[in-house]
C-alpha cells in the first residue's frame, strides 16, 4: 500500500490532532475519502440513521464535553436534513463542526447531482462556512474551523468538502491547533462587581450558556452559599449548581414557577454569566426589560447577540475566568447576613416548584393511564446522583425540568430552540461518552417517532439508555395552546401509535409498558435493573392520560 495520503485522511488526522475521538455520521458516496481516512483510525466512527439525529448527537457532545462535536452527511438532501442541528448549535451557542460532501468543482452551477451552495444554505445559522478547494489546505481550514467553533460565543461550522478535492494528493503538514481565548477579568471590572453585590439588597445571579466546567461549577456554588447570593439558572440548563444547593432559585423559561418571574424582576442587581437575557428568558422580552435596572453580563461575546434590557456593564469573559477570578474574593460577613432573608427565601421557590404533588393510587384493576408524575416520583427515589438527562421540545420536558434532580455538571442535555427529536440521540451521546453515568431519556409520543430509528444506534453501540416515553397520543403542546386560543376545536394534533415496548424489542432493546398505577413502582424498579446491571437500553411506554398536559 502506498505511503501518500489524500485529503480525506489530512482531515481525519487534523480531528485527532484536536483531541476528537468519536465522529456521527450518515455516510455519502461523496466524501468516501475522509469515510476511508477513519478506516485505520483509533477514531470511533459512530453510523446515525438519520442526518437530524447525526447532528443533534454532535450538538449534546459540544454540550456535554465543551470541545465541538463532529458531525458528517453528505450533498442535497443529507446537508437538508442535518440543517436542523445546525440551528440547534446556532441558537443555544454550541460548539460543533459539520463536514458535508460536495459536488466535484467541475460540475458546479450545472444542476447536478444533490448540488447545492453551502453558503447560501448555511451561512445565516453557523459562525463560518469554510468550502475546502484545495487540497493542501485541508488540515488548515479543520484547525480554523475549531477555531471558529470555540471561540467567543461558541456556535456551528459548516466545512464543504468536494469529492474531487478531497480524493487528490495531501502533501502538506498539519496545521497546529489555534489557541482559543477564554477572555480575562481586570481588577477594575472585578471591584466594580463586587461593589455592586455588597450593596444589593437582592441580588440574583443568572446563569447558562456555554464553557463551563464540572470544577468552575462547583466554585459558582461555594461562591454563592458563602456569600448567600442566590442563581437562577436559564432555560435547559439547570446544572450549574446542584439541585439542592441553597443557592438554587430555579429556572427561567417556558414552564417556569411565577415565583422565578417575581424574582427576576424584583432583584435590585442581576449578574449575568455565560448566558444573555434572551427572548425565552425574559418571557417574550417582558420580564427585566425596563433601563432603569442594574444588570451586569459577563459573556465572550462581543456582540451580546440575543440580549435585552439594560447593560450596566459587559465583561468580556468566559465563565470559568470569570469565576475563577471571583470565586476568591471575600464580602464583609455584615454584607452577606444581610442577604439571608432573600437568599432563603429564592430557594424556597425552588422547593415549592420541584416539590411532588401528593398521588392518589387507584386500586382499580380497569385503569387504563399512569401518571407521569408518579414515574418521575418513583424513579428520583432511586436514581443515581451523578445521572445524565436528555429531553426534546413539547410537554413531556416539563416533568424533566421540574423534577429530575441534576447534581453535578453536565447532566442537562436539551434542544433551547424548541427541536423535537433530540432527546434520544443526546441521550446516546451522552452514554457513549460517559459509559459509567446513568442515561435518562424523556421524551413525548410525538417527539420520541421523530428519531426513533436511533434506537439502532443505542443497540449496536452499546449505549445503554433508559427511555421514558410519556404517550398520550397527540401533540401535547399544541393541543395546548389549541385549548386556549380554539377551545373544544381540537384538529391536526392528534396521533396514533404503535406499541413502543414491542418496538423496543424488535430493536433489541428492553420494552416495558406502563399504564397503570399500581405498578408504577415495580416497573421503575425494573427498568433500572435492566439498564444498570444487564447495560441494555430500556423504553418505558408510559401510557398517560390524554388531559394531563402539565404537571
Amino acid at each position: 500500500m502506498s505511503d501518500l495520503k489524500h485529503g480525506g485522511q489530512a482531515i481525519v488526522d487534523s480531528l485527532k490532532q484536536h483531541g476528537v475521538d468519536r465522529v456521527f455520521i450518515v455516510p455519502g458516496e461523496s466524501y468516501l475519502a475522509v469515510l476511508d481516512g477513519l478506516y485505520n483510525s483509533d477514531i470511533q466512527t459512530i453510523v446515525c440513521r438519520h442526518e437530524a439525529a447525526c447532528t443533534y448527537m454532535a450538538d449534546a457532545h459540544g454540550k456535554f464535553t465543551g470541545k465541538p462535536g463532529i458531525a458528517m452527511v453528505t450533498r442535497g438532501p443529507g446537508a437538508a436534513q442535518a440543517y436542523t442541528g445546525i440551528h440547534t448549535a446556532w441558537q443555544d451557542g454550541v460548539p460543533l463542526i459539520l463536514f458535508v460532501g460536495l459536488i466535484p468543482i467541475a460540475d458546479r452551477q450545472r444542476e447536478s447531482f444533490q448540488e447545492f451552495d453551502p453558503i447560501q444554505w448555511f451561512g445565516s445559522q453557523c459562525k463560518q462556512v469554510f468550502i475546502l478547494d484545495e487540497v493542501s489546505r485541508a488540515s488548515e481550514i479543520v484547525a480554523k474551523a475549531f477555531h471558529a467553533a470555540l471561540e467567543g460565543r461558541p456556535g456551528p461550522v459548516v466545512i464543504g468538502l468536494p469529492e474531487d478535492i478531497i480524493q487528490q494528493q495531501f502533501e502538506g503538514k498539519k496545521h497546529p491547533v489555534i489557541p482559543v481565548a477564554q477572555g480575562a477579568v481586570t481588577q477594575s471590572e472585578l471591584q466594580s462587581i463586587i461593589d455592586a453585590l455588597s450593596v444589593a439588597k437582592k441580588p440574583l445571579m443568572f446563569v447558562g450558556g456555554q464553557n463551563w466546567n464540572a470544577q468552575t461549577c462547583q466554585k459558582l456554588t461555594k461562591f454563592a452559599e458563602d456569600n448567600h447570593i442566590p442563581i437562577i439558572h436559564d432555560w435547559r440548563a439547570s446544572d450549574r449548581i446542584p439541585f439542592d444547593s441553597p443557592a438554587h432559585a430555579g429556572y427561567l423559561g417556558y414552564g417556569r414557577a411565577d415565583g422565578c418571574a417575581d424574582l427576576l424582576d424584583s432583584a435590585d442587581m442581576l449578574l449575568t454569566i455565560g448566558t444573555v437575557l434572551g427572548d425565552v428568558a425574559s418571557d417574550g422580552y417582558t420580564l427585566r426589560q425596563s433601563f432603569d435596572q442594574i444588570n451586569h453580563v459577563v459573556n465572550l461575546d462581543t456582540s451580546l447577540r440575543g440580549h435585552s434590557g439594560a447593560t450596566t456593564s459587559h465583561i468580556v469573559a468566559s465563565p470559568i475566568s470569570f469565576i475563577k477570578a471571583i470565586a476568591e474574593c471575600k464580602f464583609d460577613e455584615l454584607d452577606a447576613k444581610s442577604r439571608l432573608s432573600w437568599f432563603n427565601h429564592c430557594h424556597k421557590q425552588q422547593r415549592q416548584d420541584s416539590a411532588f404533588p401528593e398521588i392518589i393510587i387507584s386500586s382499580n384493576s380497569d385503569a387504563q393511564y399512569a401518571s407521569m408524575t408518579l414515574v418521575m416520583k418513583e424513579l428520583v427515589k432511586i436514581i443515581p446522583e451523578d445521572a445524565v438527562y436528555s429531553f426534546g421540545a413539547g410537554n413531556h420536558c416539563l416533568w424533566a425540568q421540574k423534577f429530575l434532580p441534576t447534581k453535578v455538571f453536565p447532566s442537562q442535555l436539551s434542544s433551547r430552540n424548541g427541536a423535537m427529536g433530540y432527546s434520544v440521540p443526546a441521550g446516546i451521546a451522552a452514554a457513549l461518552e460517559s459509559p459509567k453515568r446513568l442515561s435518562v431519556v424523556v421524551t413525548g409520543d410525538g417527539e420520541f417517532m421523530m428519531n426513533e430509528a436511533e434506537l439502532s444506534t443505542s443497540v449496536r453501540y452499546k449505549a445503554p439508555i433508559l427511555i421514558i416515553v410519556m404517550d398520550n397520543g397527540q401533540f401535547g403542546t399544541i393541543r395546548q395552546h389549541q385549548e386556549v386560543h380554539y377551545p373544544d376545536r381540537v384538529s391536526g394534533t392528534q396521533l396514533q401509535n404503535p406499541d413502543f415496548a414491542l418496538m423496543a424489542k424488535s430493536f433489541g432493546a428492553h420494552g416495558i409498558t406502563v399504564n397503570s398505577n399500581e405498578r408504577v413502582k415495580e416497573q421503575v424498579a425494573q427498568a433500572m435493573k435492566v439498564v444498570s446491571k444487564d447495560c441494555k437500553t430500556v423504553v418505558m411506554h408510559v401510557i398517560t392520560d390524554p388531559a394531563e398536559l402539565n404537571p
